[in-house]
Formats: structure tokens, sequence, C-alpha cells
């Protein structure tokens, strides 16, 4: 394992309940960040810490349940670490959702706005909160979460295809606006990963899934560490000259 210096760092994983998330935390904790981990589900979150306390001393690791998919609810949530401990230098932006893969003029009005809300809304309300922040102090890495989705539009997902290629524009929009801020923002797209969210996917509309697994040369699904220690290298002052770019994830199955 690359050595990657972030015992100066704090962090804000959401989505770190589990999957790329959760690897990504734990990750960031053995390069000695202090993590804060947000997720919808309490109990996935306190299964999380438990599992995660022996990385690091007491203190270095908080968690809270926050949906955020809703703006009262980020705004709260990151008033109260801001408080709790000072300032976030790393926003990890990995919570979403893929409902139910299904044709698209099927896709229910609910369906849309809820894959909309929980991919790129939630992208852009945690940035908001914690990005000023960032630029005020002349420090951050804001990391966004896309999709191989996002580059391609996968078929039967036109709502999670369309949410995660906004995360892309979104990317390379505010990392434009702060070139010069001393944060940069970035994203990764993975493909078809070993996460709980992929699983119920696939279960849902195995033919679907299975499409998306032939498309990758190297003829298997992502491990969540693999994820992680690209978004680490991503945290780190090493990543310093590289903004509003789209990592591939994809086993080879990225052209662009």
């Amino acid at each position: 394992m690359i050595q990657i210096d972030l015992s100066q760092r704090i962090a804000v994983v959401t989505g770190g309940g589990s999957g790329i998330g959760y690897a990504s935390a734990e990750r960031f904790l053995r390069c000695g960040a202090t993590v804060e981990l947000w997720g919808r589900s309490a109990a996935k979150l306190a299964e999380a810490q438990a599992a995660l306390a022996p990385l690091g001393p007491l203190g270095r690791l908080s968690v809270q349940s926050v949906d955020v998919s809703r703006w009262e609810q980020v705004e709260a949530a990151s008033r109260d670490v801001l408080a709790r401990l000072g300032r976030v230098d790393i926003l990890f932006n990995c919570a979403g959702v893929s409902l139910q893969a299904c044709p698209t003029f099927q896709t229910s009005l609910a369906d849309w706005h809820e894959h909309i809300a929980a991919n790129l809304d939630s992208t852009f309300y945690c940035s908001r909160a914690f990005g000023p922040g960032m630029v005020e102090r002349g420090f951050g890495r804001i990391i966004n979460t896309s999709s191989m989705a996002g580059k391609d539009g996968n078929p039967m997902q036109a709502a999670y295809s369309a949410a995660k290629g906004g995360v892309i524009a979104f990317t390379k929009s505010l990392a434009k606006e702060l070139a010069t801020s001393g944060v940069t923002v970035n994203a990764i797209a993975p493909t078809l990963f070993d996460t709980p969210l992929a699983q119920s996917v696939m279960a849902g509309s195995p033919t679907a899934m299975q499409g998306v697994l032939d498309k990758i040369p190297m003829k298997r699904v992502g491990r969540a560490e693999e994820a992680a220690a690209m978004v680490a290298w991503i945290a780190s002052d090493e990543c310093s000259f590289t903004t509003g770019f789209t990592f591939d994830l994809s086993g080879g199955r990225a052209t662009y």
C-alpha cells in the first residue's frame, strides 16, 4: 500500500456506511486523517463506526445520520461538523442511489426525482456547505462520484445516467471557478463495483447488469478498496495540478 500522508486533514465522506464510501473512509483513517461519516442509515453508520474504530485514537472518527438529498439536513449537519472539528479539508461526495433499472418511459416521476436528488443535488449541497470554507483557507479537495453511466448512458438507466452525467459537468464547472483558489474539484467514474448498491441493482435486473459486466475488458467487477486507493491520492497534496477531471475506474471500459 502506498503511504499517503493525510495526518493533518479533516474529511467528510457521504455514503460512508458501506461500499466505496466506507472503503475510502478506512483508507483516509489509515493515512492519518480525521473522518466524519455521513449516511442515511444510522444502523449502517454504527456498524461502520464499530468496524473502523480500531484504526485510530478516540475522536478521529465520527458519524452522523444525514440525508444529503435534503439541503436543510446538509446545512444543519455541516454546521455541526464545523463547530466540532473547526474545518473540513476533504469532501468525498460518495452518496448516491441506483433504483431498479427499467425502460425510460416507464420510469416513475418519483424515481426520476430521487435519482437527481440523491446523486446530483447532494453533490451540489455538500459542496455548497463546505466549499466556501476551503476557498477562504486556500486549500481543499472536493471529490465527486460519477459513473461510467454518466459518460456512456446505460440503457434502462436513463435517470441514473442523467444524474451522473450532471455530476461530471458540475465537477468541470466548479473546478474552473476555483482553479486559482487552492481547491481542486475532481470526480471518479466507477463501472460495476462489488458494493451493496450494485448488488441490489443486479438482483433486480440481472440481464441489464450482465450487459454492463460484458463491457468491462478485465471481465470482473471492481473492488471498493481499488476505488479508495485512487480517492486517497486525489485527496492528497500530491494531486495538486489536476482539477476538473473525472478519473476512470472502469477496468479498461473507458475510452475517453
